[in-house]
């Protein structure tokens, strides 16, 4: 035995000179599950479920929704033009406004009581993170608005105004502006659902980065893209028929799919530092 090693001289039960703290251990990798084509359905009964538990929380965010609706149509009555921007800021507002139900979910998840307070807040424990994803949304959403606006220009004989240009959608002749605007609009809404289907829960609910989350989100929807397309197609088929009366079906089906998408993460995504 050498003397000179404190180590040694401590005894077998003495820990190593290099043995690593607890908090150094390497975290655990994260792992998609399997889906299948029946699991939506269950997502939106466990959201709906999460509804019911907390209802005064979830019909305030689905009051927000609503309201976001009926702001919208005020602009397109009065300020025609402004309806396109409006429109992608509201888009970039919906994921980060299912940050209260992400915290909501996980409180019930966790056999905890939900708070009003805490849901309003629940975006503070992770403010970089979610201000860096925010701004890959921002740019993309930028991006959408400015292709939109090109494909209306070269369409028409000129900038048309932006009233006429959604009623022109109801006129076959213009064949080539609507298979175009449908085009760009399917390209962009798949790519900010690919990169966004899980990233915001999973930042709310991990020790993870902006980056990390999208890639995590993108290999999801690559790796099952029918499940992953199939569960975007119920959440716009939901909201489609929630927009009439006047955005009052988003009262509730805006909050049940915001729980539904906590869900979804939770069943998709396992591994990782929880916290």
């Amino acid at each position: 035995m050498n003397l000179d090693d404190p180590a040694a001289a401590a005894g077998s039960d003495a820990p190593a000179r290099d043995a690593p703290a607890p908090d150094d251990k390497p975290a655990a990798p994260i792992v998609l599950r399997t889906l299948g084509f029946g699991d939506p359905w269950r997502w939106l009964a466990a959201g709906w479920r999460d509804f019911t538990r907390a209802p005064g929380i979830g019909l305030f965010y689905g009051a927000a929704f609503m309201v976001m609706g009926w702001t919208l149509l005020k602009v397109y009555e009065h300020a025609p033009a402004y309806t396109l921007a409006l429109s992608a800021g509201f888009l970039l507002m919906g994921p980060f406004l299912c940050l209260g139900l992400y915290r909501t979910s996980q409180r019930l998840e966790a056999g905890r009581k939900p708070d009003f307070g805490d849901s309003l807040l629940a975006w503070d424990t992770r403010t970089a993170q979610l201000g860096i994803f925010g701004f890959v949304l921002l740019v993309l959403e930028m991006l959408w608005g400015r292709a939109t606006l090109v494909v209306f220009a070269v369409s028409f004989d000129g900038m048309p105004d932006f009233k006429g240009s959604l009623l022109a959608l109801l006129d076959p002749q213009n064949i080539g502006f609507i298979v175009a605007w449908a085009l760009i609009g399917a390209v962009f809404a798949t790519l900010i659902f690919a990169i966004s289907v899980v990233s915001i829960p999973m930042i709310l609910h991990r020790q993870t980065d902006a980056i990390t989350a999208g890639l995590t989100s993108l290999r999801l929807v690559l790796a099952q893209p029918g499940v992953m397309f199939f569960w975007a197609l119920l959440i716009a088929l939901i909201v489609g028929v929630s927009l009439l009366p006047w955005f009052a079906g988003l009262l509730i089906t805006g909050p049940v799919i915001g729980h539904a998408s906590w869900h979804a993460y939770r069943h998709a995504v396992a591994g990782g530092d929880e916290v």
